[in-house]
């Protein structure tokens, strides 16, 4: 059968399907110049996006070519289920654009970091689109609650990149009641964060700044959470919390409140200086983790910088014996080795899921007890199959970390089907 008529022979509800999977505005406003009749199919699109650099060589300048386009294929579009605007705008009219498609939006993706001045006041519009089920802004500046009312039917909110008030941060997560997803990335915001969200399954919190943040979460259902930035963290309900990261760039972890998580897959603890009550608290809620990520630097409550105190090995594995990969950093690795934690160990102590360990080494000092530590590890773990070193960060240029990394080759020797120097 030959067809040689292109898509004009095509029937029109085919070519009209077609044209409805566009999204990106160059390639809508490319299709309605080629044919009178493909205009028609406008009002039928579902998505549209604008790129941030879709205007920048329109003559008269970027910002009002985008407010034209932007402002006619919205009114022409009118199913318009998802906006996506990345390119500068004028925010002054986003409150025309968001009410001309209130009744079909579901999904609002904004970049404002190049909108107006006074950028929090345009998007109280947001709350005018009811049936909105995600939102994602990137760069606002937002001092007071957005005046959104209650969005009922919001599953997915991110801000990114934004500078955010305490009231702002609060005041957003509260009008968005059944969020099962919330992030808050790269924001700029000091004080409190109160959250509370009893469908929320993903949580993403990354404050930066200088100050001391807190952290009150009180999300039952929550499986996957990452938090950075926040000096105290209380957390309720961590029934079916399987991924927890808790960092803290710059300043001290001082305090970690939560309670048991049984169904914990994976643990993550970073961050420079954590006080060792914090360090303990959330070990010991922990202990069915399966993969530990342990790289703090040091404890201490206050200014002065601590090392950790020591830790009983058999006890520590004891505690978490679900435990199949370990990535621990210089710090805890030292902790565990002292002469004391060795003594416990004997023939029948056995750590029973360990199958990887990743151990940074900082250090040569106590060599001897270090090395011994290695070879217990070693010796212990019945599924072992990969241990590596990491010694390239190794502080100390003394003789002695040469004499200390060459013991380590020797033992890597000694064991070259399960460990490795990297």
């Amino acid at each position: 059968m030959e067809f040689d008529g292109g898509m004009d022979a095509l029937p029109d509800g085919v070519v009209q399907h077609i044209l409805s999977q566009l999204s990106s505005a160059r390639d809508v406003a490319a299709c309605a110049a080629v044919a009178r009749c493909w205009r028609g199919c406008v009002p039928y699109l579902p998505s549209l996006y604008f790129p941030r650099g879709a205007f920048d060589a329109a003559p008269g300048g970027a910002a009002a070519a985008a407010d034209e386009a932007i402002g006619r294929m919205v009114a022409a579009a009118e199913r318009l289920e998802e906006l996506v605007i990345y390119c500068p705008f004028s925010a002054s009219l986003l409150p025309l654009w968001v009410a001309a498609r209130a009744a079909t939006l579901r999904v609002l993706e904004l970049r404002v970091d190049s909108a107006a001045a006074d950028k929090s006041g345009h998007l109280d519009c947001i709350g005018a689109a009811a049936g909105l089920e995600e939102i994602r802004l990137w760069g606002l500046t937002m001092s007071r609650p957005p005046a959104w009312g209650r969005m009922e039917r919001l599953r997915v909110l991110e801000v990114v990149g934004a500078t955010l008030g305490e009231a702002a941060v609060n005041g957003a997560v509260a009008a968005c009641p059944n969020l099962t997803d919330l992030a808050l990335l790269g924001c700029d915001c000091a004080g409190e964060a109160v959250v509370s969200l009893p469908l929320l399954e993903r949580c993403r919190l990354d404050f930066v700044g200088g100050g001391n943040c807190s952290l009150r979460l009180a999300a039952p259902r929550v499986e996957f959470l990452e938090v950075q930035g926040f000096s105290w963290i209380s957390l309720q309900g961590g029934d079916h919390l399987k991924h927890l990261t808790i960092s803290k760039n710059t300043g001290t972890v001082y305090h970690v409140e939560m309670e048991k998580l049984p169904e914990l897959d994976q643990l993550s603890l970073r961050g420079v200086q954590w006080s060792w009550g914090a360090i303990s608290s959330v070990l010991q809620c922990a202990g069915e983790v399966k993969h530990l990520v342990m790289k703090v630097e040091f404890c201490g409550d206050f200014d002065t910088l601590q090392p950790f105190p020591e830790i009983d090995l058999a006890q520590f594995f004891n505690s978490h014996p679900k435990l199949c990969k370990f990535e621990i950093h210089g710090a805890m690795f030292a902790a565990l080795c002292h002469k004391n934690s060795l003594k416990n160990l004997d023939s029948r102590f056995v750590i029973p899921c360990l199958e990887q360990i990743l151990v940074t080494v900082r250090s040569p000092l106590n060599a001897e007890q270090k090395l011994s530590t290695l070879e217990s590890l070693v010796r212990h773990s019945v599924r072992l199959r990969r241990m590596i070193i990491r010694i390239s960060q190794m502080k100390n240029c003394h003789e002695a970390a040469d004499d200390f990394f060459e013991e380590i080759c020797k033992f890597t020797c000694i064991n070259s089907d399960r460990v490795c120097i990297e």
